[in-house]
């Protein structure tokens, strides 16, 4: 079985980033809403949405978050690293059919306590839609075993 690894703690430097590219679609807010159990119409329901500020129906918050958590689990600091916290701010909707591009960027890192801080934004033709700041528990580099 081939051990996948992600950064370690030690290797992280501030300015560091990695992103991802999603496009949302219709089947990611019904899925969704099946996994979390949202089913606020403004997002599921277009008539109802068109009569509310946003015009039409939006994406979930929380599901644009996920992509954060995509990006810190899968690629920087990526398998292992734990999610800690997340403090976020919405600036504009994401709408179905949005290509939305998530960029994390470390911020800090703190070797004693194990953990990063990562600068993070979702952006939809350029506009940032959403920013945060991520907390971050990753693995200490592993000891070679010797021979």
């Amino acid at each position: 079985m081939t051990e996948v690894r992600g950064i370690a703690l030690d290797e992280m430097e501030i300015g560091q980033s990695a992103e991802a590219v999603r496009t949302v679609s219709e089947a990611d807010l019904d899925m969704f809403a099946k996994v979390s159990g949202d089913y606020n119409p403004v997002h599921m329901d277009e008539e109802f949405a068109r009569s509310t500020p946003f015009r039409g129906r939006i994406a979930h918050g929380a599901l644009v978050a996920s992509y954060i958590s995509g990006v810190l689990g899968n690629q920087l600091p990526g398998p292992g690293a734990i999610f800690l916290g997340l403090n976020m701010r919405f600036f504009l909707p994401t709408r179905i059919g949005d290509e939305v591009t998530t960029r994390v960027t470390v911020k800090s890192v703190d070797l004693k306590a194990r953990k990063a801080v990562m600068d993070c934004v979702c952006l939809v033709k350029g506009e940032v839609t959403m920013q945060a700041e991520a907390e971050v528990m990753v693995r200490k580099r592993r000891r070679k075993a010797s021979a």
